[in-house]
């Protein structure tokens, strides 16, 4: 059988690595690109150790995914790996949260962001997926049927304090799925944004105001709780199967109807009696 492997880029916590032992459960192979420091590498272990119990093999790369010449000597070295039985990638996921979360504006220059911190964040949180698309399809390693999924939020069209930078990454990733999807097509490889409803991961606690996020999604979700990485990975799961292949250049919701709701009163949905 041929083999189908998953790239994965921030494969070490939050939807990537809840994605990644999904997947694995599914019979993928998984190609893990994350950056983490000593501290985090319990949870980076714990992951590949479910994708093993899953009896799925696993490749983790612990390096900077928007760096271009560690992008490209990872990708140099999985082509060299799969050349010997023509292996390919079948999913690549984007999953990177590392950003600036500053104001635009401020009387003192320090107190808000700046050139630097604008342009990393959306290279991070945004063109990375374009980088890594061209370097696997420039080396022929990216699967006919193939998909692409990049995570988006309700950020995307609402403002949240600090979150602008943030907010124009996802909207770029929003308009970078719309062209691949486009370009792509011709190797019926699809490629989607995934919108997840709020979720209690390490990139949300960085958020200022996090937690009043988290209080006021469980009153507007009408299931009354958060939405989970593991949700949000079976999800993209389903997308990956092959009768999902007329599903292209969408942002597909996936919060149990959080986003629909405009209320932040008592809890919407109420036992029906």
């Amino acid at each position: 059988m041929e083999k189908k492997w998953a790239l994965i880029l921030g494969a070490s916590s939050g939807f990537g690595g809840a994605t990644a032992v999904e997947l694995a459960k599914e019979g993928y192979n998984i190609i893990g690109i994350h950056l983490d420091r000593q501290s985090t590498m319990p949870n980076v272990k714990n992951i590949i150790r479910k994708i093993h119990r899953a009896g799925a093999e696993e490749l983790f790369y612990n390096i900077n995914a928007a760096d271009q010449i560690k992008r490209n000597d990872i990708l140099d070295e999985i082509r060299e790996t799969f050349s010997k039985d023509g292996q390919k990638v079948h999913v690549l996921m984007h999953s990177l949260a590392f950003g600036a979360l500053k104001k635009y504006v401020a009387k003192s220059p320090v107190d808000c962001i700046t050139q630097a911190q604008m342009v990393m964040t959306l290279d991070v949180m945004a063109h990375s997926l374009v980088y890594w698309t061209q370097g696997l399809i420039q080396r022929d390693l990216f699967a006919e049927g193939g998909r692409i999924f990049g995570m988006t939020s309700a950020g995307n069209q609402t403002v949240i304090p600090s979150y602008g930078a943030v907010s124009a990454a996802k909207v770029a990733m929003e308009a970078h799925i719309r062209q691949l999807a486009v370009e792509l097509g011709s190797m019926k490889i699809t490629a989607n944004a995934i919108m997840a409803g709020v979720t209690d991961t390490p990139a949300l606690a960085k958020i200022p105001g996090n937690t009043k996020m988290l209080e006021a999604a469980k009153m507007k979700n009408p299931l009354g709780k958060l939405t989970t990485p593991e949700e949000v990975a079976k999800a993209i799961v389903l997308l990956c199967d092959e009768r999902a292949e007329w599903i292209s250049g969408n942002i597909i919701g996936v919060d149990g109807g959080e986003f629909i709701v405009n209320y932040f009163g008592d809890k919407v949905c109420q036992p029906i009696k």
